[in-house]
């Protein structure tokens, strides 16, 4: 019997070379070069590394792999800050997680995937599953406070804005209820002018909003 990817359990070939056993539709969605940037990765920055996995050549600017990223970037800043986890076995429960949440659910089923990601995230994070008593209600809550953050500022929907404000989000609740405090840092985001809906000075990480253009001017100040 052949082995199957790790992710999405589809027969691979016995020899498989492909990187940590990907098939190649998982491979297509760049999951080998996700997977080794946040195993390589050693701040307790979320924002930083979900910096990097957006900018990866080949990420669209919207799209269901966002629904991975969070929950990577995740994960791993709540390893490096203390989280006790393995991060090898939990990136890949994310992305298994992830994928199972289908593009454009955040207009089709009221949930942004990265709020969702949230939630799985916290799972994860405090092997939670159906039958599990308080870190039950605690994923739940999660999801709950990050997909009321990215529906107070309406749509149409951002991947980045949403991933973004999910990010920050699961920072303050695993700070208050999971006792790890991850660095936060609001992006200053640069990609207004590749998104057509783009909410401009409506979205914090906008350069034309006041929240942003503040911390535009700090990170010259510092550079």
């Amino acid at each position: 019997m052949n082995p199957t990817c790790p992710v999405c359990a589809r027969p691979v070939a016995a020899d498989n070379p492909a990187p940590h056993g990907l098939c190649p539709d998982c491979l297509g969605d760049g999951l080998a070069e996700v997977f080794d940037l946040c195993l390589a990765h050693r701040s307790d920055d979320p924002m930083q590394l979900l910096e990097a996995l957006m900018r990866r050549p080949g990420c669209p600017m919207h799209g269901p792999i966002h629904h991975i990223l969070v929950g990577a970037a995740l994960l791993a800043a709540y390893k490096n800050a203390g989280g006790d986890l393995s991060l090898p076995e939990a990136l890949l429960e994310t992305a298994r997680r992830g994928r199972q949440v289908p593009p454009a659910a955040c207009g089709f089923w009221g949930a942004c995937g990265a709020g969702i990601a949230t939630g799985q995230f916290v799972s994860i994070a405090t092997g939670t599953g159906p039958l599990s008593t308080e870190s039950w209600g605690l994923a739940n809550r999660m999801t709950a406070a990050a997909l009321e953050r990215i529906g107070s500022f309406g749509g149409p929907r951002c991947c980045k804005r949403d991933s973004s404000l999910a990010v920050l989000t699961a920072v303050d609740f695993a700070a208050e209820h999971l006792g790890i405090r991850m660095t936060r840092r609001p992006p200053v985001c640069r990609r207004s002018d590749r998104n057509e809906q783009c909410l401009k000075h409506r979205c914090p990480f906008h350069p034309g909003s006041a929240v942003a253009g503040e911390r535009a001017d700090e990170e010259g100040e510092n550079s």
